[in-house]
């Protein structure tokens, strides 16, 4: 597929960057996340690329559900990283460098976002709340249309295809689907701007193994799907807890390390949705490999990759690196708070005993690693908004102390 009419940013994507020799037969990138802001310091703010709304960097004033993943093969090899170089943290003329650094919207190459969502992390919610966003900011969102079986990692035509569906579409927009990361340079394409949520992958696990013995999940499906959704389950599965499911090694709740496939189908792999389409390195279970790979992309690619965890960082995270689109997050958020933080949610979610969040912890490290990565990236890109000083009040009249509910969403 031929580009026409763009101007490709000369700095290789993150899949490019992996990509190695071949004969020295090392994927790992060695990638320490504790450095993350030095790494950052390649990025120049007066890169001829820059969108004119990456600009609009804002410094504060005063100052469905899926039940099973499918995966098609893709053997293309993965880049090795580019050393990255440090930067410049001072200010001038009123222009915030530290948080310049932090910020991939610039880098964008197309006026859109792409919201590949991670299952059970409360990305309905989002989905709903850029809904209203887009009548304010105007911009339109769209979803993929889902279906029983979602393909999570697809072979490079669908890929292609996709994306340059996506980039046809009118503009601005945003979309969002359960779908790894695509490598849009890969294909001589205009990037978007990425963004993404995460949860506790021991949150996660538990919010799943219910979700799918809820009986309203099957009845929606069913009105939504018809003859192709997928049928009640017995009795037996829906009324299985967690604890048992993993004191009795069912395989709905074994985690083998290493698993390129769970013979049941699970989301388990939140690194999965940042790694990429390469299922060689990216589907091994709580791989170390596919951890860093996931990392350097969220690093390099991700504009925000936030958490309803911690509700008040993500939504001014938002607003402040993509204002485009995420201008009075805040304000439209709270506003509708009563409806978005009911949606989608699962209340038959039960308690999960000490040991079994013991064992889950033991066989997520890389998971859990990953995810802290993640938060605190989130946290140095609020941070750095301010210099580590507080906003002003203003920012907090709509935002009451947060109590989020676990179960948000599933």
């Amino acid at each position: 597929m031929q580009r026409i009419g763009y101007n490709v940013h000369d700095r290789r994507s993150s899949e490019e960057e992996i990509r190695g020799d071949p004969a020295d037969g090392h994927h790992h990138d060695h990638h320490n996340h504790h450095h993350h802001v030095h790494h950052q310091g390649n990025r120049h703010p007066e890169s001829d690329h820059k969108a004119s709304h990456d600009k609009q960097l804002a410094i504060p004033e005063n100052k469905s559900k899926i039940k099973d993943m499918d995966y098609e093969d893709d053997d293309e090899d993965e880049d090795d990283d580019d050393e990255l170089g440090g930067g410049n943290h001072e200010e001038e003329d009123g222009f915030n460098f530290e948080a310049d650094l932090l910020n991939n919207t610039k880098f964008a190459e197309a006026d859109f976002v792409f919201f590949n969502r991670v299952p059970k992390v409360g990305s309905q919610s989002l989905m709903e709340l850029m809904a209203r966003l887009g009548k304010i900011n105007g911009f339109t969102h769209a979803r993929n249309k889902g279906s029983a079986h979602e393909t999570i990692v697809m072979n490079k035509q669908r890929q292609n295809d996709l994306v340059g569906d996506l980039l046809t579409r009118q503009k601005p927009h945003i979309y969002s689907q359960h779908i790894a990361y695509i490598n849009f340079t890969r294909f001589h394409l205009p990037k978007p701007i990425y963004i993404n949520l995460i949860r506790d992958p021991i949150d996660r696990i538990i919010s799943w193994h219910y979700y799918i013995r809820a009986r309203w999940y099957y009845r929606d499906m069913k009105a939504k799907l018809g003859d192709q959704a997928p049928p009640m389950p017995s009795d037996e599965f829906l009324n299985l807890d967690l604890d048992t499911c993993v004191r009795n090694h069912d395989p709905h709740c074994t985690f083998n390390q290493g698993e390129i496939k769970n013979a049941v189908g699970d989301h388990r792999r939140q690194t999965l949705f940042f790694c990429g389409m390469n299922q060689k390195v990216c589907m091994p279970f709580n791989s170390k490999v596919a951890m860093q790979k996931a990392k350097r992309t969220v690093e390099t690619e991700y504009a925000v990759v936030g958490t309803w965890e911690d509700t008040n960082i993500t939504l001014s995270v938002l607003e402040a690196y993509i204002p485009r689109f995420f201008r009075n997050a805040k304000v439209a958020y709270y506003l509708g708070k009563d409806r978005l933080s009911r949606v989608n949610r699962n209340n038959v979610t039960r308690i999960v005993s000490d040991e079994t969040r013991t064992i889950l912890r033991k066989n997520l490290t890389n998971e859990i690693e990953f995810y802290d990565f993640c938060k605190q990236r989130l946290y140095l890109q609020y941070a750095a908004l301010s210099h580590g000083k507080k906003f002003g009040e203003d920012d907090y009249l709509l935002v009451p102390e947060q109590h989020n509910n676990s179960d948000e969403e599933y």
